[in-house]
């Protein structure tokens, strides 16, 4: 319990401080209409686009003005990892520990989604309690161009193509290639395969009461699944 309310604390601190004043017309019910974020829906097409359960689709339209953030609070219910997949997470530190570390950890967990245009898309920021330490905090940008016009960036020059889907009703994130980014954004290199953690697949599944699910998992083509977790999130409304 104090894990969570340090998690809740921190992230309202954060949320307050980097709001802006929030435009009167916003609150108009029409003035809303024109402000959504339509940029997840043209990448998925109008027929899966409307597959997806309303409050999933109320979700990824929710248009954040400059540096305004939303924030989540939830739970990680479970974590596994193989050894092979300790390994990975404890290299990935090197670029900003993007997976979980910890086989079986479990607890309070927060997320913050903040729009920067100076990135061309959103910064995800992710705390995950854990025992007797300071939370795990994890950042990456979800950035709208590249070949497949979404991308994820973790830092380090290292990011993954992702493509959009609506399965059996959740929307899944899956990624198409790594890549590495040098010069800035002048240069990108796709990753060779062999070099590759394995495919990573990321399923939002809306769980009714205005809880969704966030399954995380990375998949080896030789070694199978290295790593798989569960969360169950809700928006916080201020």
């Amino acid at each position: 319990m104090r894990a969570t309310a340090q998690i809740e604390t921190t992230a309202h601190r954060a949320a307050h401080e980097a709001r802006p004043a929030r435009p009167a017309a916003w609150s108009d019910g029409a003035a809303a209409d024109t402000l959504h974020d339509a940029r997840f829906r043209r990448l998925l097409g109008a027929r899966d686009w409307q597959a997806l359960p309303a409050p999933v689709r109320r979700r990824f339209s929710k248009r954040l003005a400059p540096g305004e953030t939303v924030l989540y609070r939830g739970r990680v219910t479970e974590t596994t990892l193989t050894a092979a997949g300790r390994v990975l997470a404890q290299l990935a530190r090197l670029i900003g520990s993007p997976l979980p570390l910890g086989h079986g950890e479990t607890g309070a967990a927060a997320v913050a989604v903040t729009e920067d245009p100076a990135i061309g898309g959103q910064i995800w920021t992710r705390l995950y309690a854990r025992a007797g330490r300071f939370p795990q905090v994890v950042h990456s940008a979800k950035r709208f161009q590249g070949p497949t016009g979404l991308e994820e960036y973790v830092g380090r020059g290292v990011g993954m193509a992702l493509e959009l889907a609506v399965e059996e009703g959740a929307l899944v994130f899956r990624s198409r290639h790594y890549f590495l980014q040098v010069l800035g954004r002048r240069w990108r290199l796709p990753l060779p395969r062999l070099l590759a953690p394995g495919a990573m697949e990321i399923v939002h599944r809306e769980e009714g009461g205005g809880t969704f699910s966030f399954i995380l998992s990375l998949t080896h083509p030789l070694l199978g699944r290295l790593i798989h977790q569960v969360a169950l999130f809700e928006e916080v409304v201020s």
